[in-house]
Order: structure tokens, then sequence, then C-alpha cells
């Protein structure tokens, strides 16, 4: 079997709203992906989709509607509905089973024909409980933003300050949703949509295509001269109850553990040399911070005031804007993965980081203020 996998190349759909049919969206990435590789869709192995269907697709068997146009067809494939990093681990493990040599991941999100976030969130709250009380995504990260602001003495400012990084990261990603120079002030400024979470500290609502091609370690030598290696995955789920949990102390601390340890690395904030985080809401990213080891607990805030993740920091955090930036909710985990392989490839563009780069860091979240967190390790 297949000691290792590689990732041999992306493509992706900018996050804009676009009058493009979903199926064209989908065939274009597809295909752009398999001839970056040189090979035709006759010699994928098997093909994995993250996508949703009633939530937030709108299409009942969703699998079913763009099979044929993701490369699918008559293809042994498998889907999954939730954080999209599981989509790649699916694809991943097919190989080193040593059933395919190739693999197709496919994240799906036609992002301006779904309705708000907030409102197909709410839906995923039990009936009788919390779906009376209009309990929603955004709902339970204002519940999460208190909590740390209160416990840690967490500035606002602070939490603007992913904002300010984040959006002006992104003016060099060409297919970034929202892209623009704001300040601390512009951020505090901004309307209060839940009290103390701001308009600009929430994430937008975004298209998002995207393909990845994996292949083993062998087939990989044939299809490119600069593959990425899946190193370690670690994933973590907590309970579905917001009053069942410390919304500070989140499963991404055990996710990056199992990934850390999987991929050897023992002092994160030294060994990873970019990464891409999932920060729906700015403050996330703070806290996502100290979960992932890069810093201690309540220390989330001085590690951005240190311009440590900035692009020119020792640990580049979201070069590419991040989610704040583009937000294609059902596939934006692979997005992350997508970047941190463009990273190590050289081949980010004008986002592309100025220094040596060996090992890459990407996080996906899926659920209320965290409930389901996905790591996945990368490296040369």
């Amino acid at each position: 079997m297949p000691e290792k996998v590689a990732i041999i190349d992306v493509a992706q759909t900018a996050g804009g709203e676009s009058g493009d049919n979903f199926l064209d969206q989908t065939y274009r990435v597809c295909k752009e992906v398999l001839d970056k590789a040189g090979i035709s869709r006759e010699d994928v192995g098997t093909v994995i989709s993250a996508s949703s269907d009633v939530f937030h697709g709108g299409i009942s068997c969703s699998n079913s509607y763009y099979w044929d146009s993701a490369a699918g067809l008559l293809k042994n494939g498998s889907r999954q509905d939730g954080e999209s990093l599981l989509a790649f681990l699916y694809g991943a493990m097919r190989i080193l089973a040593g059933d395919y040599d190739t693999a197709l991941i496919i994240g799906l999100c036609k992002g301006s024909e779904n309705p708000e976030n907030d409102m197909i969130t709410h839906f995923y709250t039990d009936p009788f409980y919390q779906r009376p009380l209009g309990l929603n995504e955004t709902y339970a990260a204002a519940l999460q933003m208190r909590q740390y602001l209160d416990r840690y003495q967490i500035a606002e400012e602070q939490c603007a300050r992913v904002v300010v990084k984040n959006l002006g990261n992104a003016l060099r990603n060409p297919y970034a949703h929202i892209k623009k120079r704001v300040t601390v002030d512009d951020v505090m400024k901004s309307e209060m949509i839940m009290s103390p979470l701001k308009r600009m500290e929430c994430a937008p609502k975004s298209e998002g295509m995207i393909a990845v091609l994996l292949a083993s370690a062998e087939k990989a030598k044939k299809l490119t001269k600069t593959p990425v290696y899946f190193e370690g995955y670690g994933s973590s789920m907590d309970a579905f109850y917001l009053g069942d949990r410390d919304l500070l102390k989140t499963q991404l601390r055990p996710a990056a553990k199992r990934a850390y340890d999987m991929a050897g690395i023992t002092d994160p904030l030294k060994e990873i040399d970019v990464a891409e985080i999932t920060e729906p809401y700015a403050f996330q990213e703070l806290l996502w911070y100290e979960e992932l080891g890069f810093c201690e607990k309540a220390e989330g805030g001085r590690l951005i005031d240190s311009g440590a993740t900035q692009v020119d920091g020792d640990i580049p955090v979201n070069p590419s804007g991040g989610v704040l930036a583009t937000n294609p909710y059902v596939s934006r985990g692979l997005y992350r993965l997508a970047e941190v392989t463009l990273q190590l490839k050289g081949e980010a563009g004008e986002k592309q980081l100025d220094r040596k780069l060996e090992t890459g860091l990407a996080h996906g979240t899926h659920g209320f203020a965290g409930q389901f967190h996905a790591v996945v390790v990368l490296g040369k």
C-alpha cells in the first residue's frame, strides 16, 4: 500500500457572486485541475465531494445532480455533508488503502443562490429547545465572543485587528470576495450585529467551487514536479447543546494534537511555516491561535499585537485573506487546504510568502461556536 499521499494541484473559483451556472462552475474547476496534471477524466480513480443537499445547496440528492459535470460519471465516489476537510481525508484514505492511485476532491457551494447563513444555521438547532430562542451560528458566536472578552480580558480592538490583517491580505488574492484596506476604527464603528459582534467581524456569504487532485506518492512523480504531501490529520466534535460545553475549551486542541502527533510536530509555532485557518468571526482567529498551540491561553490578542501572524511575521496566518474575505460555507475548509498547497508549491502568485516554506497547516470548522474542528498538516 502507498506510504504517502500527495496533492498534485488545485483549482478554484472566485468568491464574488457569479451568474454562471452551478454545473458550469463545477465542470470548469474539475477540468482545470485535470488539465494542470495532464490527465483526463478516465484517469481519475475515485471522486469525493463536499456538498450540501437541502441547507446550503437547495438540491436533493446533490451528488446525483452534479456528478457528471464533476468528472464522477460511472466513477466510484462518495459525498460528505459537513466540514469539507473530511472529503479530503476520505480521498486520502482510499489512496492509502491501495484501492486507487488518484482521487479528485471537490467542494461545491453556490453561495449567491443560498439563503443567508444565519437563516440556514437556525435550522441546525433542535426544534423543541433551541429553535424557539432564535439560535443560529452568529447568536452562538456572540455568546462565545462575550465569554472570550470577559474571561481572558481580550480587547475588542484586538479582534478588530484580525479584520484589518485579513482583508488587507485579500488585496493580493484574485479569488477573494471582500478585499479592502480598513482600520481598527472602521471595524469598531461598523454596525452591531449581535453584541459584541460587529458587521465587519462577520464573514460574508460567498461562492466557492474548488477541486483538489490527490495521488499516491509514486503516481505523483509522473504528474507534478512540486508535490505537496499529506503529513497529519486530526478532527474532533463537541456536544450538540451549547449549554453542555465550555465555549473557550474547544475540540480544536485535541484535533490539532492528533494532527501534530501524526506529523511529528512538537512546537507548532516554530515548525509550521504558514497557516490557513477558518475564522467565520474575527475573534475566533485569536481563540484558534490558542487552541492550535501558537500561544498560551488568553494570549491570542497579544500574539496578533506582536505582528507574528502578519505575512512577514513568525507564523503567517491567512495570507489569502481567510474566511473573513471569502466564505463559501460548505467548501471553505478545502479552500484553506488549497491555499496552503499553493504556498508550499511556490505558486501562490502575488500572495506568495517571501520565505522558505516546508510545512503548512489547514484548518476547518463547522457548527455553532466551533462544534467540529479538522486540522491537516502538509509538507514538501
